[in-house]
């Protein structure tokens, strides 16, 4: 998140301090998209997707998860509460692991997704690289 864009979180409430540790924030990125699903390779996918943006936008990984409109987990801006909801899930560890592991290429180099019941404006024009569980992967 940019500075401009966090201290206005901070002015709203949204945010209670500047030190959210970022392997958390991907962490709980990977929990709040695909913490529910439990193909091979489910949050592995999405921790690929949040690298590859940041590498290709040149951003961190934390800006990357938290731009606006990036990830629907985080649409409500409420950062705080969503990411003790994904430290309280069974999987946290797990996606800890990941965020902090060896990169993994189960997409091919994506960088986009979406879950299979929707049908984004952007994806027809891009190159589907894999569908796994229920998100359908692009670059």
């Amino acid at each position: 998140m940019k500075t401009k864009q966090l201290l206005f979180a901070l002015a709203m409430g949204l945010v209670s301090h500047l030190s959210v540790n970022a392997s958390e924030i991907v962490a709980a990125t990977l929990i709040l998209e695909a913490g529910g699903e439990y193909a091979t390779g489910s949050m592995e996918a999405v921790n690929e997707v949040i690298r590859n943006r940041a590498a290709k936008r040149k951003l961190t990984t934390r800006q990357v998860c938290l731009q606006r409109k990036q990830f629907s987990c985080w649409n409500s801006g409420r950062i705080d509460q969503l990411l003790a909801k994904a430290k309280r899930h069974p999987r946290f560890n797990e996606a800890m692991a990941i965020v902090n592991g060896a990169a993994t290429n189960y997409t091919g180099g994506a960088d986009h997704y979406h879950a299979d019941y929707c049908n984004p404006y952007w994806a027809s024009s891009m190159k589907k690289t894999c569908v796994i569980g229920k998100h359908i992967f692009y670059k």
